[in-house]
């Protein structure tokens, strides 16, 4: 059972979207329309528009858009249900009962229960008899019991059941354990065991303060087939893509910016010494889901990986992840310690907050990194250094910038300044001549530039498809139009998804509700973005003339098609005659 059509609309009422929107963006009045920096992608200039009389927003810069119910699905990470109960509960509805919507709701709470009721259990454990080795190895790392608190770490016994009995004296079922990826199933017998046996327990919470899952250290290192982290599986609440490990406490900082570290340990020591931005990543690399999470929060981060080439790897990758989501890259590479825990326990917190103060900006740290790979000694190197990094160089778009790091280059290298400017230039120009080819691509090819970029919508006859386009927009604009043309149905429409549209606003109309792409449901993220981004797009005159031709147009490509199709079966059905014939 879907949520009833009067029920949406009334959601829709209660929740303005610009009320919704201005509460996590600053939003600032332009005419008719609201304007207001992406929560989505990274940007300086505000691209982000919110129509309240139409009920939608829309990107120009990443072309997300929506209503309300996709607004707070995008930026929350919730399924369409979700996001209709929290819009619910924000405006004091009552939800009407949907067996499969409740039913997925209900077992997401009942993750989040388990795991809390998990968490509890592990922290317990670690201040038992039986955790005395890991509380031990955690204090001795420099974890004072405020700490253990406030981050919820606990030990996970060295036993096969501890936590299945616990948590099934508390009323979860085998099922639901097996769900949390707390416990392994025993594909031999359909036995359940613990998951986590033997291990520092670090709670992962989402930042609303949900217990999702858990990242474990190993305590004993005599079996040399076990990971020294084990992370929680993918399960219904729990993403590592799109998490990241003290982001609760560190979207609260006041210092700016975020800092990035590959480990648990090291965002923890950080907090511990005053710097509470810090955050890591859960065992994966740098995802660009992490990328958009983090510039909601801050315009800058500071790397801070592993000095060994895995670290140095990880960094060259996260460097324009970071940067395609808006976000200034500032790289602190450490001496004398491996890892700031390291760090921070030899030399303090005022020597580590001068390092940050020293830290390089990428182009700096991306230079150094392709000056170690080069004897300067040797003439061919030397000439390979300076190509690879005028490539670089040449991506800056600041004239300043490429000739100051042009000068830096030139003196390393050897040569002057001149001819480190000639080679930067050369550069510039290769890379300007392929933007601008790549370009005219695009622009010799207008029936590819007319595709939606959703990839699950294709138009496969344009004609009909921008009459399609057309007919929506002006029937947002004029729902009385649609009275007109009342052949006209989401049946004749060539694009599957545009028919499905219009078919829901002409519903709309009949019923006398309000028409609003807002109430449109069941379409995914990209597919809502591409119809608002038609009718952003929208120009020309709105009347009925304007309707009809666009409904002419889709009526006779569809009768066409219909035609087509029916002298091919037709033609078929007389060969399958003959041949029958032939045979007799």
């Amino acid at each position: 059972m879907a949520f009833p059509p009067s029920f949406i609309d009334e959601l829709i009422a209660r929740n303005p979207i610009e009320d919704v929107v201005g509460q996590r963006v600053n939003l600032r009045r332009s005419g008719a329309n609201m304007f207001g920096l992406c929560p989505f992608h990274g940007e300086k200039t505000a691209s982000f528009s919110v129509a309240p009389d139409k009920g939608i927003y829309y990107c120009f810069g990443c072309h997300k858009g929506g209503g309300v119910i996709n607004f707070v699905m995008e930026l929350e990470g919730l399924s369409y249900p979700d996001a209709v109960r929290n819009l619910a509960k924000r405006c004091g509805m009552e939800v009407p009962e949907d067996e499969q919507y409740q039913s997925r709701y209900q077992a997401q709470e009942r993750l989040w229960a388990l795991h809390k009721e998990a968490a509890r259990f592990f922290h317990s454990q670690l201040y038992a008899p039986i955790g005395k080795n890991a509380l031990n190895y955690a204090i001795g790392r420099g974890m004072p019991k405020s700490t253990l608190t406030k981050f919820g770490v606990g030990y996970a016994p060295d036993s096969w059941d501890m936590l299945v009995k616990a948590m099934q004296a508390k009323g979860y079922t085998k099922q639901e354990l097996i769900d949390s990826g707390l416990v392994t199933e025993s594909k031999k017998n359909g036995n359940i065991f613990d998951r986590f046996r033997d291990r520092l327990m670090f709670p992962i919470i989402d930042i609303r303060g949900n217990v999702i899952g858990f990242g474990g250290r190993i305590m004993n290192n005599n079996d040399p087939n076990a990971a020294k982290y084990l992370n929680s599986p993918e399960t219904l609440i729990f993403n590592k893509r799109k998490n990241l490990f003290a982001l609760n406490y560190a979207k609260k900082s006041k210092l700016g910016y975020l800092i990035l570290v590959e480990g648990y340990m090291d965002a923890i020591a950080l907090h511990q010494y005053g710097f509470d931005c810090a955050v890591a990543s859960l065992g994966t690399s740098l995802t660009e889901e992490h990328a958009v999470l983090i510039s909601r929060y801050v315009e800058q981060v500071v790397l801070i990986y592993d000095g060994d080439e895995a670290g140095q790897r990880a960094t060259r990758r996260a460097i324009p992840i970071l940067e395609k989501a808006g976000i200034r890259v500032k790289v602190l590479q450490m001496k004398d310690a491996k890892d700031p825990d390291e760090y921070l326990k030899k030399f303090g917190a005022d020597k580590f907050r001068l390092l940050l103060e020293d830290s390089s900006n990428r182009v700096e740290y991306q230079l150094n990194a392709i000056k170690k790979k080069y004897d300067l000694k040797e003439d061919d190197q030397k000439i390979r250094y300076v190509h690879e990094s005028a490539e670089l160089i040449s991506t800056l778009h600041s004239s300043v910038q490429r000739e100051v790091y042009g000068g830096r280059v030139a003196e390393a290298a050897g040569i002057s300044p001149d001819a480190m400017k000639l080679e930067i230039n050369k550069a510039y120009k290769r890379r300007v001549a392929r933007d601008k080819k790549e370009q005219e691509k695009v622009d010799l090819a207008p029936v590819r530039s007319l595709q939606p970029k959703a990839r699950t919508i294709r138009y496969d006859n344009m004609k009909s498809a921008m009459a399609e386009e057309g007919a929506i927009a002006l029937a947002l604009l004029d729902p009385s139009l649609m009275d007109k043309e009342q052949n006209l149905s989401g049946s004749s429409f060539s694009v599957p998804v545009l028919g499905k549209v219009y078919d829901q606003l002409l519903a709309m109309h009949q019923k006398g509700m309000e028409v609003t792409l807002a109430a449109v449901t069941d379409l995914t993220s990209d597919e809502m973005s591409h119809i608002v981004g038609v009718c952003q797009r929208r120009e020309g005159p709105v009347n009925e003339t304007a309707f009809s031709d666009c409904a002419k147009t889709i009526l006779s490509i569809s009768q066409a098609s219909k035609v087509s199709t029916d002298d091919d079966l037709m033609a078929f059905r007389n060969r399958l005659k003959e041949s029958k014939g032939t045979k007799q």
